[in-house]
């Protein structure tokens, strides 16, 4: 994310941790430590003990919709005293296999999606599916009357006709980001939660990271002063050739430049096979390559699938007649495409302008409040990949947030004080202090260059806050990276003070030792909790309108940044009020709310919901 030695990084994390730990009004973390060190949080779970909720008298009966990469996630998350897999949903072949066994392409990739049978403790796939129904349409699944809850983690076009249908019929919802594929489609899933006292989740798990919640804390307490920008990216070195969105098509595909036919799955298939046969492969190696070639064969069987029965199209003319793109490929690569995905904005973007928004909130008088953005500046463009998708491979982007103070009453990114506001006795300007003040966030994505990774360094007028990749968090003062500094009052505030120290130790012991959790365990066991409890006052963290702001802030980007390509356009829109408010029709896309009722009428009777 910067540049920053070793052991300016450790000083960072002790600042942090120190600071968490020293400040007075830390007690309940100080509980939470305390807890850990008595071993008082097992039963019901680390977050449940931070965030206040409380393990169900019994699991929640879920079924999982989309059990690919990201479904393969949440399934890794997901906690047996929280919820009961009753079925999971999926028309790959593949991804039924990876629910089960877990994807086993890296070391890594496993301990991400371990899959089901070693979340529950299953012996075989057998045994799996003697717990587990297996179903290939999604209506089916939502219409169990066994399920509770749905959670879903399909295409990104899927997600408001799932998440309606599912509510209709009585389910609560846990929906994975970004919420929906246009702001109408936000708010319909909004009303529909209102209207059938669902509960209604978006996988926006920031809002259950410790580690962020923390962050939230320090600039709360006012160690980072006024917030004046923040910066955040998230840089990837995908290039053609090499791009993790545009994954192998089974039964393999013709190259437009040799127009010879690729099967690249065949080819790892075979490679796979070869070194599970070659009798120098150790006993661990053979096991490991097993449960490979046993996944890559499933990923060949998704040849099988007819992706134009369940809502994918064949398209002849993306690659300008050198070949048809495929129903099949749009499903396999469904995040390159508009019709299916949001490209960049949805898929990374949103993440962390949602936190910006979470940090730039904490300052608000209104806790609780999200403050949304007044305008944004956005360029982009596919500046790297060739006519093979819809997606742009680079974004750029800048929003003015309110800041502290800041008056609604004035325009917009201009103001002319002399003019507007002169002294009547001495001409001079006057106007309140902080009256138009404002907080820049700067956003990019880029492929083509990885450096720097993701994350987002959060400055203010007394220190700087630096989160990297979700996994850790640094402060320093603003005397530089290589001061450590404690916690000391002043002023009835608090500041980071290079002649103060801080005992980081509590709070580094009380992360356990392990991984510092994303916050994807700790969303679903809330979520799992408000369905147990039946209590609707109390809402998922990141509910319907929270993720219905976050969508239309990297929604409304994505427009900018399609207005900024065409001919005589700009890259520049003014948010309006009425975008972030459910009960209104007000959208920033051209197609509108009435186009998406039109949409879920014809979803409803296919269902025989009216």
């Amino acid at each position: 994310m910067i540049n920053l030695t070793p052991e300016e990084r450790e000083i960072g994390r002790d600042n942090y941790y120190g600071a968490v730990t020293s400040y007075e009004e830390i007690n309940r973390r100080d509980f939470l430590v305390k807890s850990i060190a008595a071993g008082g949080v097992a039963a019901a779970g680390v977050g449940a003990m931070y965030f206040g909720y409380q393990r169900p008298n019994r699991p929640v009966r879920v079924t999982i919709i989309g059990t690919g990469d990201e479904g393969g996630v949440l399934i890794g998350a997901l906690n047996p005293n929280y919820v009961e897999v009753k079925s999971i949903c999926d028309i790959r072949p593949s991804s039924i296999h990876r629910a089960f066994h877990g994807d086993w392409a890296t070391p890594n990739s496993i301990k991400v999606r371990p899959g089901l049978m070693s979340v529950y403790g299953w012996e075989s796939e057998d045994e799996a599916r003697q717990n587990v129904k297996i179903y290939n349409d999604w209506k089916d699944a939502v219409s169990d009357p066994d399920i509770e809850g749905v959670i879903i983690a399909t295409p990104l076009f899927l997600h408001a006709a799932i998440s309606i249908a599912a509510m209709e019929k009585g389910k609560h919802v846990l929906c994975e980001k970004l919420m929906a594929h246009n702001v109408a489609q936000c708010k319909l899933m909004c009303r529909a939660a209102n209207e059938t006292n669902s509960f209604l989740s978006v996988g926006h798990q920031r809002h259950y990271s410790i580690l962020y919640d923390n962050a939230v804390n320090l600039i709360r307490w006012g160690l980072l002063g006024e917030i004046h920008h923040i910066r955040a990216q998230w840089h990837r070195n995908n290039l053609p050739g090499k791009d993790t969105w545009a994954l192998p098509i089974p039964g393999g595909e013709v190259d437009a430049a040799g127009g010879k036919r690729i099967d690249q799955i065949k080819k790892q298939l075979n490679a796979l096979m070869k070194a599970l046969n070659d009798p120098s492969s150790s006993s661990n190696d053979r096991l490991r390559l097993q449960k490979q070639v046993a996944q890559w064969t499933q990923w060949d069987a998704d040849k099988t699938v007819r992706a134009e029965n369940h809502g994918y199209i064949e398209d002849r003319t993306i690659y300008r007649g050198d070949r048809t793109r495929t129903a099949l490929e749009e499903l396999v690569r469904w995040r390159l495409w508009d019709r299916t995905g949001g490209g960049l904005m949805a898929e990374l973007g949103s993440h962390q302008l949602d936190a910006a928004s979470i940090f730039i909130s904490a300052l608000s008088q209104e806790k609780g409040k999200h403050v949304h953005p007044l305008t944004v500046h956005a360029i982009g463009g596919r500046h790297l990949f060739p006519k093979d998708r819809d997606a742009d491979d680079h974004v750029y982007c800048a929003f003015e947030f309110p800041g502290q103070g800041y008056d609604y009453d004035f325009d917009v990114g201009y103001k002319d004080n002399v003019n507007q506001y002169p002294d009547p006795q001495t001409g001079v300007p006057s106007f309140e202090e902080n009256s138009n003040k404002k907080v820049v966030v700067t956003y990019s994505s880029i492929n083509g260059n990885g450096f720097g990774g993701y994350g987002e360094v959060v400055l203010g007028t007394k220190a700087t806050l630096v989160l990297d990749r979700e996994k850790e968090a640094m402060l320093y003062p603003l005397a530089g990276t290589s001061y450590k500094a404690g916690v000391k009052k002043k002023g009835g505030g608090a500041v980071l003070d290079t002649s103060a120290s801080g005992d980081a130790a509590p709070a580094k012991a009380a992360e356990g030792g392990g991984p510092v959790s994303r916050g994807y365990r700790e969303e679903i066991e809330h979520w799992a909790w408000c369905i147990s409890s039946g209590d609707y006052g109390n809402q998922p963290r990141c509910n319907g309108p929270v993720a219905l702001a976050d969508a239309v802030i990297a929604l409304t980007a994505k427009q900018a940044i399609q207005n900024s390509g065409q001919q005589g356009g700009h890259g520049f829109i003014q948010f309006e009020n009425g975008w972030f408010d459910f009960e209104t029709d007000d959208v920033p896309e051209t197609s509108g709310i009435e186009e998406a009722k039109q949409m879920f009428a014809q979803e409803k009777k296919n269902l025989g919901l009216s």
